[in-house]
């Protein structure tokens, strides 16, 4: 029997889920309305929306809206929350849309390629308000033989590495991690270069030079700047999801809106998504963007869920752990066992459990500082490590 907080739950997430589209069609509103005989707690939907990212979509929902007319318990003060949220939201977007164009504009002086994504890029290629997409920082995808040059540059007009690391570290970081955070004027953590889409031992081997090769224009902030190709940013997308187990919505929603939104060359991408062993991971995501967004998906995308018989089955177990936000340890053994159960070639479970094993990471240059010469006793520290995680 489902315990009444237990239902209630249940139908606050379906209205969030309900509610983080860009466009509310009379089944969603519909759907919605369905919900409030079990007398919702709006305020705990509105702290749901921001624990999933998507508050500030929410709020612009409910207020053009009109609150659905349905929902009669906001209160004006509820009502004015969800001005204020997305207001605050829209000006921090717009301060990091104008630091874009900014670092961007640098980056070009110093003749230094970079591509930006995620963040101001998607909300207005996506969403077409930078005030609907809540972010933190700014991406950058560079080369790694860039990462100098770009590092210098981020310097060069205020921004330093947020930890630091001896020139030998980072050079093994370079190799086996995938991305190094800056620190500005303005806070911490603003700015990420990242020279691979995931560290070294998810054994997902995606090209940034490709991906830079292949890159479109996009105009963003009044300035023109290199962007992910549509296919891309299909695949960059779900392997982020995936990366954190897709336990935010906001994940979902970027996904179902590049589907919605963006010309897309379907067999180009699940071509790509094939050879880089990857095709479950896009299944999971498309099917739970439809079964929790419920967002129409296009007959490619349907084929591809149909295609591999452990797709929904994981997308179940996901969806189950997202309706509760529910949280993973993401360095446990539950984490890194899911990670393996999203890979389809027995080729790529095997390089991942080795390179798992045997790659240091962040926590081991952290557990013990070794010169240089010793550097490869860091595969012992991180056997070591993931054996006490074990007992």
């Amino acid at each position: 029997m489902i315990l009444a907080s237990q239902r209630t739950r249940r139908f606050e997430f379906e209205v969030l889920c309900a509610l983080a589209n860009t466009e509310l069609t009379p089944e969603r509103i519909e759907r919605i309305a369905s919900c409030h005989d079990s007398a919702l707690d709006w305020d705990q939907v509105l702290r749901l929306a921001e624990h999933h990212g998507v508050l500030p979509l929410v709020a612009r929902n409910l207020i053009r809206h009109g609150c659905l007319e349905n929902a009669r318990e906001l209160s004006p003060e509820v009502e004015r929350s969800l001005q204020s949220a997305y207001d605050a939201n829209l000006r921090r977007s717009l301060w990091f849309t104008a630091e874009l164009a900014r670092i961007m504009q640098h980056f070009k002086r110093s003749q230094l390629q970079a591509i930006p994504y995620k963040g101001p890029v998607l909300a207005q290629s996506l969403y077409g308000d930078p005030g609907l997409r809540s972010f933190s920082d700014l991406d950058f995808l560079i080369s790694p033989a860039d990462f100098d040059q770009a590092k210098q540059a981020l310097a060069e007009i205020g921004y330093v590495p947020a930890t630091d690391l001896t020139p030998a570290v980072e050079r093994l970081w370079l190799r086996t991690g995938n991305e190094r955070e800056f620190d500005g004027a303005a806070g911490k953590n603003l700015v990420e270069l990242q020279w691979a889409l995931l560290p070294y031992f998810y054994a997902v081997d995606l090209s940034v030079e490709d991906l830079l090769a292949r890159a479109g224009r996009a105009v963003v902030g009044g300035c023109e700047m290199p962007c992910l190709s549509p296919e891309d940013s299909l695949l960059v997308l779900c392997l982020h999801a995936a990366k954190h187990l897709w336990t935010r919505l906001i994940w979902l929603a970027d996904i179902a809106e590049t589907l919605r939104t963006r010309t897309l060359d379907y067999e180009l991408a699940f071509s790509r998504a094939h050879d880089l062993g990857i095709a479950r991971i896009l299944g999971v995501s498309f099917w739970l963007v439809k079964n929790m967004l419920h967002a129409e998906l296009p007959q490619l995308a349907e084929e591809m869920i149909a295609s591999n018989a452990s797709v929904p089955a994981l997308g179940a177990e996901f969806a189950d752990r997202l309706s509760r936000s529910a949280t993973y340890d993401f360095e446990s053994t539950e984490y890194f066992r899911l990670i393996l159960k999203l890979r389809e070639r027995s080729s790529d479970r095997w390089r991942y459990r080795w390179r798992l094993v045997w790659t240091p990471g962040a926590g081991e240059f952290a557990a013990v500082q070794l010169p240089e010469p010793l550097f490869p006793l860091y595969r012992i520290v991180r056997l070591g490590r993931l054996l006490r995680k074990l007992i």
